[in-house]
């Protein structure tokens, strides 16, 4: 199975960037992991918040295929605890999926195009963090999945 994340706008943070690198390198020992930017809109300033999430939307939908599972991460999705998240992973991998992506929207969220198609929404916390945030810690918890399915000791109950 591949696992994908796809994020709307680049990361500003070199600090930020560092560490989201350093977990897509170690996320590449357990699954074929990709980390895949789309670059900022440009001139939001004459887009309505609709206009900027349809925009968006049909870039996010550009690089989904018919068969991959999508699942966005949303305030309203499903929460997991790590153990959780891990266990999903295992069942998608046991599915026989070939692809799942997972997508990180833009600061307004998703258009109602991306909701039709995905298969799924996850939520990190009932709290609201920066995407640039959202991205190392969801990075860091797929590591923690893999680390957890294989019993290695990155994880403490």
């Amino acid at each position: 199975m591949k696992i994908s994340v796809i994020s709307i706008g680049k990361t500003d943070k070199p600090e930020l960037k560092e560490l989201i690198d350093e977990y897509v390198k170690r996320l590449s020992f357990y699954v074929s992991f990709s980390f895949e930017i789309i670059p900022d809109l440009k001139n939001t300033k004459n887009l309505s918040i609709e206009q900027q999430k349809e925009a968006e939307g049909t870039e996010i939908l550009k690089r989904i295929q018919t068969s991959d599972r999508l699942i966005l991460l949303d305030d309203k999705g499903k929460s997991f605890t790590s153990e959780g998240l891990a266990e999903f992973l295992q069942k998608q991998m046991n599915s026989g999926l070939k692809n799942l992506v997972f997508v990180i929207g833009g600061p307004y969220g998703f258009s109602e195009a991306v909701y039709q198609r995905a298969d799924g929404k996850l939520s990190l916390s009932k709290m609201t963090f920066s995407h640039q945030m959202v991205r190392l810690f969801f990075v860091e918890q797929l590591y923690r999945g893999f680390t957890i399915l294989r019993n290695e000791p990155y994880h403490h109950n």
